[in-house]
């Protein structure tokens, strides 16, 4: 039975054992986060045959920073090494487009197990941890099928089944905080800095560009939530539920600001620190359960951000 471990559970990805698919089966198109168009299926300029990128180390300078924001929470080596076998798209090219279909498949399922791992961690959700621990076993099962059972999987009917139980478990989570209901609500370039929005409920919020520096997020549910170009520099996520890496890579933050502990401090964060307005409340240090970490960047994307890789591609 799997373990409620990211790294257990293969979600962490490994740029190693992958095959560059995020940098082959995704398309993308010339804007701010890329600097060419590239359609699907197509390899991406910079990919070398040895499946690693060359302009790793500059990514964000030579104008792709969509692809230090996307992550794969594993999905890339799944693909590459269980279904396929270690058999890459170049090796057999008559595989290349089953390939490429199944691994935006896969990385729906690794992205919610990332949820359901985190949602067994939570004491406040124990009423619902067995539930829990059958959808995250079914869910990992279904990472393991057959070419044809993950093409002809239907992933959101999956997907409305599971998000049944992590709707539960952020309920559990936020009761007795009365935290704002903001569920899908459009915050975009919101003006939010110190706001108390401990145990509020910002699923599938537009928070695109909002300032929310020294904001409290303690306990609120962020599924969902766009983040991209937030200003979260002093912020206080340490309990936040639900939050994943490709979210935090498309914000921005500081050096103060406070993460839960499977996440880490993007690499492209300033290392300067959010200093609180004089006269604005502090909130309690030892509340925290993680605090931001100054190693890798991870990468992934909420809703609408890049695609192609963070702390996936080596150089």
């Amino acid at each position: 039975m799997p373990g409620t471990n990211p790294r257990e559970l293969g979600l962490l990805a490994d740029c190693e054992s992958c095959f560059g698919l995020c940098c082959v089966a995704l398309p993308f198109s010339a804007s701010a986060d890329f600097a060419v168009d590239k359609k699907a299926g197509e390899p991406c300029r910079n990919l070398r045959e040895d499946f690693r990128c060359s302009i790793h180390a500059g990514l964000r300078e030579r104008g792709f920073p969509g692809c230090t924001v996307y992550d794969c929470f594993g999905a890339g080596q799944k693909v590459s090494q269980v279904t396929f076998q270690g058999t890459s798209w170049r090796q057999a090219p008559e595989t290349a487009g089953q390939m490429y279909a199944i691994f935006p498949v896969v990385r729906q399922l690794h992205e919610l197990l990332w949820y359901l791992a985190e949602a067994l961690t939570l004491e406040a959700a124990r009423p619902v941890h067995a539930e829990l621990q059958g959808a995250l076993d079914a869910t990992e099962r279904l990472t393991r099928e057959s070419v044809d059972g993950l093409k002809q999987l239907d992933v959101p009917a999956h997907r409305a089944e599971v998000n049944v139980l992590l709707l539960r478990t952020s309920e559990l989570v936020r009761a007795g905080r009365k935290g704002k209901e903001r569920r899908g609500a459009d915050l975009i370039g919101a003006k939010l800095a110190g706001a108390d929005l401990r145990g509020a409920n910002l699923r599938g919020a537009y928070l695109i560009g909002a300032d929310l520096r020294g904001a409290d997020l303690r306990e609120a549910d962020l599924i969902g939530a766009d983040l991209r170009g937030a200003d979260l520099a002093g912020a206080d996520l340490s309990g936040a539920i639900f939050l994943t890496q490709p979210q935090l890579n498309a914000a921005t933050g500081d050096a103060a600001t406070r993460l839960p502990a499977a996440l880490v401090r993007p690499a492209h964060w300033p290392a300067t620190r959010y200093e609180r307005p004089p006269g604005s409340p502090r909130r309690d240090p030892g509340s925290a359960r993680g605090t931001a970490s100054p190693r890798g960047t991870g990468s992934g994307s909420g809703r609408g951000s890049g695609r192609g890789s963070g702390r996936r591609r080596r150089g």
